[in-house]
């Protein structure tokens, strides 16, 4: 993807997910975001983790915004119309990543505001045997009072900080921590996926809006605490790993298992925040359960073959060109690939290249595109 200056986004013309659902009295934004952007720096291809007092050479490296950012920018590639508040650095850390928001990905960031005299929070991840370490610097970034406005727009989906007004940003330091989102339910906000991790015996002791929330994410937790969730929310999502994702609909009882699919996996990071963009797009389109959660699958498992958050999240053109891939030469079954995605059939554009693709790895200092 683009990140150069006064660069047009590069997304999938035509592709609209929301499509048949869409009115003309409908909010301008279909998700609503607010949190901390930081300057992600991701190294890839190290043999092993870094050792204390000796220097370890990275085969890979690429520069993207993080944070936040990953999801805004996985829902912009995903079609969805993205709105994003936040505070940016006065320097050119913070200058870079408005730009590859802005003008490579189509986010809009009129709420979002360039705060003089503060540097953007950094993150280092070093990515390797399938895991990655990650190192952040930052500092808060001054109360933007006025800037903003008191309550957040109307928008389809919101993502805003868990106990925290609309003011500026989350707190630095927490990359990987994911907050509440909300969408429009017959004229209400309710949460759709605050996303930490608990266990079931702590039930009990979830903070109030999380027992009126609406959707979950936790990580690697079993079946059973899935369904003990859905008796708090309304969607209950549980990632297994290599054994793929269980959900379970609060609201009806209904219950959904996608294996997982099968990936060279290069950088994992940011894969949790694009898994919950795929789910919150099928999820605002009206898909079935079990498509929505398989669809997230896929968009997380596409993710970890390229480097970085928000730079490996899957266009539409790179999903096509993945379900074309598997008609005949999936590692899996691909006939229970076929079975299980023939619903993106009619969303998915002519593929304009073949995979397995090769993106550009944007570098700080680059002034326009390279191939």
């Amino acid at each position: 993807m683009t990140t150069a200056r006064g660069e047009q986004p590069q997304h999938d013309a035509g592709v609209d997910p929301l499509v048949c659902l869409r009115e003309p009295t409908d909010p301008a934004c279909d998700v609503f975001l607010t949190g901390t952007v930081f300057l992600d720096i991701i190294f890839t291809g190290l043999d092993s983790a870094p050792v204390r007092g000796t220097e370890s050479w990275a085969r890979g490296m690429g520069s993207s915004p993080g944070g936040v950012a990953n999801m805004a920018t996985a829902l912009a590639r995903l079609g969805l119309r993205t709105s994003l508040a936040a505070a940016f650095g006065d320097d050119h850390y913070g200058e870079y990543c408005w730009d590859a928001l802005e003008q490579g990905e189509g986010i809009d960031l009129s709420l979002s505001r360039t705060v003089p005299g503060w540097h953007s929070p950094v993150t280092v991840s070093m990515a390797y045997e399938g895991e990655r370490t990650m190192v952040s610097h930052g500092h808060e970034a001054p109360p933007l009072d006025g800037a903003l406005p008191a309550y957040p727009p109307h928008a389809r989906g919101r993502r805003l900080p868990r106990a925290r007004p609309l003011r500026g940003v989350g707190r630095p330091g927490r990359p990987g921590r994911r907050q509440g989102l909300r969408r429009r339910r017959l004229g209400r906000h309710r949460p759709l996926g605050p996303g930490r991790t608990h266990r079931p015996p702590a039930l009990r002791g979830l903070p109030a809006q999380r027992r009126r929330g609406d959707a979950l994410h936790p990580h690697r937790l079993p079946r059973a605490a899935a369904r003990a969730l859905a008796d708090k929310v309304r969607y209950a999502v549980v990632t297994l790993g290599s054994e793929g994702a269980y959900a379970v609909d609060g609201a009806t009882g209904e219950t959904a298992e996608v294996p997982a699919i099968q990936v060279s996996a290069l950088d994992p990071t940011g894969a949790g925040d694009v898994f919950v963009a795929g789910f919150v797009t099928g999820t605002l389109a009206d898909w079935p359960l079990a498509d929505r959660l398989a669809f997230a699958g896929l968009t997380a498992a596409l993710s970890v073959q390229e480097f970085g958050g928000s730079l490996s999240a899957p266009t539409w053109g790179e999903i096509a060109a993945w379900w074309q891939h598997v008609q005949g030469h999936a590692r899996q079954d691909p006939e229970a690939l076929r079975g299980r995605y023939a619903f993106l059939e009619r969303l998915l554009p002519a593929p304009a290249r073949a995979w397995p693709l090769r993106r550009a790895v944007p570098t700080i200092g680059f002034r326009a595109a390279h191939p």
